[in-house]
């Protein structure tokens, strides 16, 4: 079984920054794609960022420029650097991998971000 504990949210003044750290239990070569969502009250969950395998990332439009995703093998841990934030980026925002034929998330992290 998979685990994703994704961890480094918490409050922030509009333009700051925080970086979110997503662990996983297993090797991430493993996964096929990995990525970080998010879900703002009253919201439907969001794409924001992924990686796959072989490197290849996406942001959503709302984060081009001011989001990175890059991943660490050798903690097996995907972050995902958020600058320049906004009040429209508070949410909660949840670690997802895909290995294949199964998806996994972690439980999420609450990101706020006050005007």
């Amino acid at each position: 079984q998979v685990q994703l504990v994704e961890s480094g949210g918490g409050l922030v003044q509009a333009g700051g920054s925080l970086r979110l750290s997503c662990a996983a239990s297993r090797n991430i070569f493993s996964f096929d794609r990995m990525g970080w969502y998010r879900q703002a009250p009253g919201k439907q969950r969001d794409e924001v960022a992924t990686i796959t395998q072989l490197g290849k990332v996406s942001y959503a439009d709302s984060v081009k420029g001011r989001f990175t995703i890059v991943r660490e093998v050798s903690k097996d841990t995907v972050y995902l650097q958020m600058d320049s934030l906004k009040p429209e980026d508070t949410a909660v925002y949840f670690c997802n991998a895909h290995p294949g034929g199964i998806d996994y998330w972690g439980k999420g992290t609450q990101v706020t971000v006050s005007s």
